[in-house]
């Protein structure tokens, strides 16, 4: 069972915690020089009740009771010293952390970081951490092992221009 804490019919407001706490600011400013809740709801674009309800709170509480507050959110479980020193892992190579090739997969990060650290992430959440380290998500190039790319510039430079169709004038 969930619960709406919105009154009934709001909806939660677009914005960055910045902008929405501008805009309450702004509407305290527009009801201190006397235009009614219902003016300053029409002119910021919101419902008459949050008007009230900031009206209410900066008179109970203070202004300042209006300003934004951080989401707290779960802490993050590595901290950021340690997530440098993953970064630095990460780019020696995941042969220097004791893989067989140099490919980096979220599940070896992972591994890597129960290691290091002793702490456990998901799978799904090491690309989200690796995001936000400056990683992006790379497939590698399928080669032949027998590719000779000398070979293939001189019959690029040779071959090539002799049987490609020229242009009609």
């Amino acid at each position: 069972m969930s619960y709406n804490l919105l009154p009934e019919g709001e909806m939660r407001p677009n914005g960055t915690p910045d902008e929405l706490e501008h805009r309450r600011f702004r509407a305290l400013r527009l009801l201190q020089q006397g235009k009614t809740p219902v003016e300053v709801a029409r002119q910021l674009g919101v419902d008459r009740r949050s008007v009230r309800r900031w009206k209410s709170t900066a008179e109970r509480h203070g202004e300042r009771a209006l300003a934004a507050q951080p989401a707290s959110g779960r802490p993050p479980r590595l901290r950021p010293a340690q997530k440098q020193v993953l970064r630095r892992a990460l780019l020696r190579g995941a042969q220097a952390a004791g893989f067989e090739n140099d490919l980096w997969t979220c599940r070896r990060v992972a591994q890597l970081i129960q290691q290091r650290f002793g702490i456990r992430y998901e799978r799904t959440h090491v690309c989200r951490l690796l995001h936000g380290l400056g990683f992006t998500p790379q497939k590698p190039q399928r080669r032949a092992v027998e590719r000779d790319e000398a070979a293939i510039r001189q019959w690029l430079q040779e071959v090539w221009p002799a049987i490609k169709k020229k242009p009609p004038a």
